[in-house]
């Protein structure tokens, strides 16, 4: 954000078209876009500064998303990446879900679709640069969620998790021992009813667990019901 309140969104496409259209869409709603026609441009301008938000195609010339995704979440957990990837492209659509981004959309894509999305990932961000507010803690034995900032630690270690992460462990631990359907996780952890797959909500659990185990290689209290959907375990 700069010292106007805008929100800085880059657009990484090698498509001049979308490159063009999103960055019209974006100032228009108020927005300060910035565009790139690859990943290597992006990056040496994102290691001088950081956009607030990254909207990233995956098949690019000279560095592809994928790779500029895995070096954005080097430097920065918590920005919002949104992947724009072709319809045959499923497997790196989830891989990229692994690596890091919050969301992704389908080409050909409705403009207001992903206007909305990147408001919606904004909204969820904001309560996590709060400081005034006293903090809303949500404990459950060796876990702690700062529901107003967003913030996750496991047995005192803090947890790098994104936005949408969080909203998913959230939204396991209110119901501990009950299974959540992917639906209905889908429901808590994206309010503002984005449509997502239940591939989107798989990936996203396998990156919550890997990030769990980043700090403690036992942790297996999220467990999966064929068929069903997920839970909270509470570990003994």
């Amino acid at each position: 954000m700069n010292q106007h309140g805008i929100f800085t969104v880059a657009v990484v496409d090698d498509e001049k078209n979308i490159q063009e259209t999103v960055s019209y869409a974006l100032n228009k709603e108020g927005f300060r876009a910035i565009t790139y026609s690859n990943g290597q441009e992006a990056w040496e301008a994102f290691q001088l500064k950081l956009p607030d938000c990254v909207i990233l195609d995956i098949i690019m010339p000279m560095m592809d998303g994928l790779e500029l995704c895995r070096k954005i979440r080097s430097m920065n957990e918590a920005m919002p990446v949104i992947f724009l990837t072709s319809k045959d492209e499923e497997f790196d659509r989830v891989l990229g879900l692994q690596i890091g981004a919050d969301d992704y959309l389908c080409k050909p894509f409705s403009i207001r679709e992903l206007i909305m999305r990147v408001k919606v990932l904004f909204r969820r961000a904001s309560l996590s640069q709060t400081t005034s507010e006293p903090a809303e803690i949500m404990t459950m034995d060796g876990l702690e969620l700062d529901l107003q900032r967003f913030i996750a630690r496991w047995q005192n270690r803090k947890l790098d998790l994104t936005i949408t992460e969080f909203m998913l462990l959230q939204s396991l631990i209110r119901q501990p021992g009950f299974v959540k359907t992917r639906e209905k996780l889908m429901e808590e952890a994206y309010p503002d009813h984005t449509f997502v797959s239940d591939r989107t909500i798989d990936s996203h659990i396998k990156r919550l667990r890997k990030k769990f185990t980043v700090v403690d290689s036992a942790f297996d209290c999220i467990e999966t019901v064929y068929g069903v959907g997920y839970r909270y375990r509470i570990c003994e």
